[in-house]
């Protein structure tokens, strides 16, 4: 009797075994089918990223000049650390930004700031590292990537590329709408524009110049040019060819250093 007891109590339990076994493999195999596939957007944004670094950006640590202010980005995975500085007089300005903190300090003190007055600093410092590592936040959980054409400017082909924002994690201007025009055959992003609300609204165009690869990661420089209010972002391109658009500025990605080296 104890025998069948030990007996039955094991055959139970091989039972429980194989069917938690076949439940796991069931759930296994409706992940794989349900997966989403990428949209073509996103497979031509995934080809850019690879073009100007891919998997590099993930670890990478590098310094610059913007407009007379030195940064750098050091990226850890998922984790990151921005941070700038510059000399103004006799004081020296520090700041440093992470995915949870913003901490200003002057002469190595650090000063006690308002929630606006960290928000102001963070979106700036986001802002000029956003644009000097494009594109390499354009998978983020808060893009949104949707495919509108193809084209061509000055007798190269492109991709075009929309690109919005979510409300949650897509900053305080969320609304902007970005087109990038991703060229064909480099997988490089040559021009991009965009269009944002605040102070009266506005519309620009870049076109990339200096195109620079340093340690297998790319960097760029751009004209900066000014279009009317609510001017289409996809007619930019034609006013371009046209000689229609003012130039306003030049972005300079300057004195770019690997610091892992």
């Amino acid at each position: 009797m104890k025998k069948n007891l030990i007996l039955l109590c094991f055959t139970a339990a091989l039972s429980l075994s194989c069917n938690n076994k076949k439940e796991s493999k069931d759930a296994t195999n409706d992940t794989i089918i349900t997966e989403k596939p990428l949209s073509k957007a996103d497979s031509i944004v995934n080809r850019a990223i690879e073009a100007h670094g891919g998997k590099l950006y993930d670890n990478a640590d590098y310094s610059f000049e913007f407009r007379g202010k030195k940064y750098r980005f050091q990226n850890d995975g998922g984790a990151y650390t921005y941070s700038s500085e510059i000399q103004k007089g006799d004081s020296l300005i520090k700041d440093v930004m992470t995915a949870d903190k913003f901490e200003r300090s002057i002469n190595n003190s650090l000063q006690s700031l308002s929630k606006k007055e960290a928000d102001k600093y963070s979106e700036a410092i986001n802002s000029v590292i956003y644009f000097a590592t494009l594109p390499h936040k354009l998978q983020d959980a808060s893009v949104n990537n949707e495919f509108v054409e193809e084209t061509k400017i000055k007798g190269k082909n492109y991709d075009v590329i929309k690109v919005t924002f979510g409300q949650e994690g897509g900053g305080k201007d969320f609304d902007d709408q970005y087109h990038y025009w991703i060229n064909k055959d480099t997988h490089k992003i040559d021009y991009l524009a965009y269009s944002y609300l605040v102070n009266d609204g506005g519309v620009r165009f870049r076109s990339a110049f200096n195109t620079r690869v340093i340690d297998n990661v790319t960097f760029q420089d751009y004209i900066n040019y000014e279009a009317p209010v609510k001017t289409a972002l996809k007619d930019l391109p034609q006013l371009y060819e046209q000689g229609k658009l003012k130039e306003v500025s030049q972005i300079l990605t300057e004195n770019v250093v690997n610091n892992r080296k």
